[in-house]
This record gives structure tokens, C-alpha cells and sequence, in this order.
């Protein structure tokens, strides 16, 4: 028989305890490890990755978008002709239903032979450059396609590129321009670039400085006539509100725009509102009488670029003076 425990033994210390506690639990962590071995660990699926040759490859995949399924049908500016066939439709619907467009004075241009327009710029998306030539399609349609200007910042972006060529949208230079006016067709520019392209509303229809006289130079020494254009409504399609800088330096851009619909409808944002339109074209100025010599003079430049804008000028208030409102 156990004898009972002697009531006057000494009791035992915490430290005892506190180490045959510890005893113990090293003992089954032993134990667990010896029954459960630990297996290495699985490779991270991005540890490897490299993110830069990634981020490259992704850049340039979404920059050619577009580029791939060409009919083969493509002039040297890379125009396709199917694809501006195909197009004609929507463009049908969107000039004679959604704008609206009132075109006059297009019957003054030449049935042959090349012309120089020059407008006003309205918009970040080249929607002017499209309708005016889809316009100029209409009212001359066995002139060879009218072709529109796009200035740098815009057809370098991606997904933008690829699509304007195809439709008639040629990267803005001298030698570009001097081409297509040598083959014979149509060519509109729009002297206001950037400055023309990111005006906010309070700034509308107020026409930015011309640049150094370019298209009046390229006009002198190539010969054509040229021909002021005023447009009006496509301002109002896809209109500024502000611009927002912070986000857009963190994009990369120099400023990110604000509509009515962006960027609070997302993508959406960036379909244009269905403003009125009105396009007014003024009479063919010839500067054949000056003589190419002329276009050394810097100071009749300046002067007859001056008397450019302000008849572009002159027909922009005359189309807003003729639209009874924004949405007609």
C-alpha cells in the first residue's frame, strides 16, 4: 500500500517545475519533429519572374494592337482602304444622325488636284480630322481620300497609332504633308496642335497661336491653294472640365482630362456627347502672285498666318452664331 505523503516534507520550488515543464515540451517538439519531418518549401511562382522584360513585352504587344490582320491593301502612309470602307458606315451614322453635321462650302474646293486645309482643333480625340474628311469624301467622291494631320504626342500613344493610320491619319511633318500634296490629295492640318487639342470649356472656340506659319510656308512653296476652315460642336463632344495633373504624373501623362462622363463612367467616358456641328469652309486663298521666293520672308509669314487665323476665326463665330445650340 502507497504510503500517504508526508505532511511535513518540504514543498517543491517553481524553478523545479518551470524546468521539468520545459523538459517536457522539448520532448514532445522531439517527438512531433521526428514523426512529422518538415518539407522544404515550394518555390514562389514570382520569385523568378523578370518583371522589367515583362513590363517591355507588355508595352510593346499593346502598342502594335492593331497592327496585325492588315488587308494588304495599305498606301505608304499605312491607310487601308477596306478598313475606311468598312468605316464609312459608322461615320455615315455618325455625321448625319448623332452630330449632325452642317457642311458648307466644300463645292469651292477643287474637283482635282491637291488643296491644303487648315482648321481649328477641337478635342483630344482627332474626331474633327475624321468627320472633315469623311465630309470631303461626300461632296468629292472621286477625289482621292482627304487625309488629316495628327500631331505627335497623340499618335504615339498606344492603341491610337495603329487605328488612325489605317483610317487616313498621317503623322504631322513638312515632308509627310508636301507627299500627299505632290500625289494630289486633300491634306488638313491643324496649326493649333497641343495647345488647340487640351483647351478647357471656359477656353472654347478661341483659336491658340498658329505656331511659325508653317502651313502658310508649306502653301507657298508647294503651289496649292489653301483653305480656311472653321469648326464647331466637336469642342462640346468631348469637353474639359480641368485638367487633372497629380494622377497623371504618376501615369506618365501630362495631364488627365475631365469630362461630364470621364473618368467617372470609366472606359464609357470616352465616347463623344452628340453635340451639333457646324463646318464652314472660306475661300481658296492662292498665293501664287507672291511666287515661292516669298516663303524666306518671315515677316509675310508671320503676317499672313495673323489673316489665317483670324478668318478661321471669323468662320467659327459664324457657325456658332448659326447653331441655335450645343445640341441643336
Amino acid at each position: 500500500m502507497t504510503e500517504p505523503p508526508d505532511s511535513h516534507s518540504e514543498p517543491r520550488s517553481d524553478s523545479a517545475e518551470l524546468a521539468e515543464l520545459h523538459e517536457a515540451l522539448g520532448s514532445l517538439r522531439r517527438e512531433i519533429l521526428e514523426r512529422f519531418p518538415a518539407r522544404e518549401p515550394a518555390p514562389s511562382l514570382l520569385a523568378d519572374v523578370d518583371w522589367e522584360a515583362l513590363f517591355d513585352d507588355l508595352r510593346r504587344r499593346i502598342s502594335s494592337i492593331g497592327m496585325s490582320e492588315r488587308s494588304g491593301e495599305v498606301d505608304e502612309f499605312g491607310m487601308d482602304e477596306i478598313v475606311v470602307r468598312r468605316a464609312r458606315r459608322v461615320l455615315d451614322l455618325l455625321y448625319d444622325r448623332y452630330w449632325r453635321v452642317d457642311l458648307d462650302g466644300a463645292d469651292q474646293l477643287p474637283d482635282a488636284g491637291p488643296c491644303l486645309l487648315v482648321a481649328n482643333r477641337s478635342g483630344m480625340v482627332p474626331w474633327d480630322g475624321l468627320v472633315l474628311a469623311h465630309g470631303l469624301h461626300r461632296e468629292h467622291p472621286l477625289h482621292p481620300q482627304a487625309r488629316f494631320l495628327v500631331a505627335d504626342w497623340l499618335i504615339t500613344l498606344p492603341f491610337v497609332q495603329p487605328y488612325l493610320a489605317r483610317l487616313g491619319g498621317v503623322r504631322a511633318c513638312r515632308e509627310n504633308a508636301e507627299r500627299l500634296l505632290g500625289s494630289g490629295h486633300f491634306v488638313i492640318a491643324f496649326p493649333e496642335g497641343a495647345k488647340g487639342a487640351t483647351k478647357v470649356m471656359r477656353e472654347r472656340y478661341q483659336l491658340q497661336r498658329f505656331g511659325r506659319g508653317g502651313v502658310v510656308r508649306l502653301a507657298l512653296e508647294s503651289g496649292v491653294p489653301l483653305v480656311p476652315v472653321g469648326i464647331v460642336g466637336a469642342e462640346e463632344s468631348n469637353p474639359i472640365l480641368f485638367k487633372w495633373q497629380l494622377p497623371a504624373r504618376r501615369l506618365g501623362l501630362p495631364f488627365l482630362p475631365v469630362t461630364p462622363t470621364f473618368p467617372l463612367l470609366g472606359p464609357l467616358g470616352a465616347l463623344p456627347l452628340p453635340s451639333k456641328w457646324v463646318i464652314r469652309m472660306g475661300e481658296p486663298l492662292s498665293f501664287e502672285h507672291l511666287g515661292s521666293e516669298a516663303a524666306s520672308d518671315e515677316l509675310l509669314i508671320s503676317r499672313l498666318t495673323e489673316e489665317l487665323r483670324a478668318r478661321i476665326q471669323g468662320l467659327v463665330e459664324i457657325g456658332l452664331g448659326e447653331r441655335e445650340s450645343v445640341w441643336g
